[in-house]
């Protein structure tokens, strides 16, 4: 038996290499999708462009602006003048926000009352505009802080005039001390590359596996696969193993690129990873093998494959949270076995988890991968259809 799934292995592995387009299939995806993943779908702000609309025009106001220039986050891009141009400069998107210091802002910050300042954010992309709106609320507050200091300061000289003495005013102040962990940075290219390697692994371990038994019947070599003694247990393992092999290898590809390229934290054990990158193998190997046997072309085969994946990429929680989702599809996401994968690899690349803690993950897999694996046993048989 093993000799004779070792054949098998050694015949697919010659006829996937020698094939130029199956070679590019092989390393091609995992390097386009982690360099296009890692360098364009990069989610983080960093420099916000903004319309800067003074109609005060003091010193206070001119201040509030260095409070917003000096963090680091906003480059001002235009100055318009009036409603209209304000409009304008949204709508053509000319900035991410708009800050408008009403006439009268200086008056109300030397007499004390509450001064406002309109913060108009450009919401297309939600994301983005979350992120602007509380950097803008960030300066501001900045600058609220330097006034009720410079306030507190001059009640404590004319109190010392008065009295010849020091006088103190014990203000209650609440400051808070926000301490990321697991990703210090925020860095949303962390939190996204170790979701390629469960795409990477589902795309190209499919697809492989789809088109085994498929490539056999449109070659016409199944009849001579037919009459030989190789039993269908041995065949089935002799077409998924190697693509088994090849999964792993294209796993270690993206963690190095990632760890070199990308300077990706791994806090947890590779070895860990590679042990559950099998358990997963297990669905997407079973998986494509099913698609093999109900499909006729390799065309079928394809298309059957994209129709089962985008599903399971929409729903693991790779690029939308699946707290955000309606409660039915919540539901819904605990029969996809890419949501588990997911999970377990974000654990151990930035939070360095084990199995300890990811021991649910790991046996929701085990269960995923026994099943489909086994109805893909049923389905298959060593005959054509």
């Amino acid at each position: 038996m093993r000799e004779r799934i070792s054949v098998i292995i050694r015949k697919e592995l010659r006829q996937a290499f020698r094939d130029a387009r199956m070679r590019g299939m092989l390393f091609g995806p995992p390097i386009i999708q982690l360099v296009i993943f890692g360098y364009a779908a990069n989610m983080d702000v960093d420099t916000v462009r903004i319309g800067w609309m003074d109609q005060d025009r003091t010193v206070e106001s001119r201040q509030l602006l260095s409070e917003f220039q000096g963090s680091g986050h906003f480059v001002v891009a235009d100055a318009p003048a009036n409603q209209v141009a304000m409009q304008d400069l949204l709508d053509r998107g000319g900035a991410d926000a708009v800050v408008r210091v009403a006439a009268g802002f200086a008056h109300d910050v030397r007499s004390g009352r509450t001064a406002s300042v309109q913060v108009l954010v450009d919401g297309t992309n939600s994301n983005t505009a979350s992120i602007v709106s509380a950097y803008s609320t960030s300066a501001v507050a900045r600058y609220s802080r330097e006034v009720l200091d410079g306030w507190q300061r001059q009640k404590l000289v004319a109190g010392t005039m008065r009295t010849g003495g020091p006088v103190r005013f014990p203000i209650p102040r609440l400051e808070a001390r926000p301490r990321v962990w697991f990703n210090p940075d925020l860095r949303s290219r962390n939190y996204f590359v170790p979701g390629i390697v469960v795409n990477i692994i589902t795309l190209v371990t499919m697809m492989l596996t789809s088109m085994a038994i498929v490539r056999e019947k449109e070659l016409g070599t199944m009849e001579q696969l037919m009459v030989t003694p190789i039993r269908p247990i041995e065949l089935m393992l002799g077409k998924t193993l190697p693509f088994a092999a090849v999964g792993l290898f294209d796993v270690a590809l993206v963690v190095a690129v990632a760890r070199l390229l990308f300077h990706i934290p791994i806090r947890g054990s590779l070895w860990f990873l590679g042990a559950c990158s099998l358990l997963f193998l297990m669905t997407t190997l079973g998986a494509g093998l099913f698609i093999s046997t109900i499909s006729r072309t390799q065309q079928q085969a394809m298309m059957s494959m994209f129709l089962i994946f985008q599903p399971f990429f929409l729903l693991s929680g790779f690029a939308f949270p699946i707290r955000n989702m309606p409660a039915a599809i919540q539901y819904l996401t605990y029969l996809n076995p890419v949501r588990y994968f997911i999970e377990i690899t974000r654990g151990i690349f930035l939070k360095g988890s084990g199995p300890s803690v990811l021991w649910p993950q790991m046996l929701a897999l085990g269960v995923f991968g026994t099943a489909i694996l086994l109805a893909s046993a049923a389905r298959f048989h060593k005959k054509l259809e």
